[in-house]
């Protein structure tokens, strides 16, 4: 995948995990997308280390791999921002 391709998908990811995970996280749309792509790529880095494949094109697989990311990166993001 190139990289105009991990930042749709990121933006995509961002958005929906900002829709499953509402809530006071902080940092606005911006940096809920800029979660997004972070998160596309931390999941798409775990899902090959447990073994699930590697994200080698766009599909719902790598969407919902990239959402978790998301989803995780903006766990983090909460509590990191709650505590400054």
């Amino acid at each position: 995948m190139g990289i105009l391709s991990w930042i749709i998908l990121g933006l995509l990811a961002g958005a929906i995990a900002k829709l499953i995970l509402p809530g006071k996280q902080g940092g606005g749309w911006i940096v809920t997308i800029l979660l997004g792509i972070a998160g596309a790529f931390v999941g798409g880095w775990l899902g090959s280390l447990v073994g699930l494949g590697s994200v080698d094109g766009f599909n719902l697989g790598t969407l919902v791999t990239a959402v978790i990311g998301a989803i995780v990166l903006l766990l983090v993001w909460g509590a990191i921002s709650k505590k400054a």
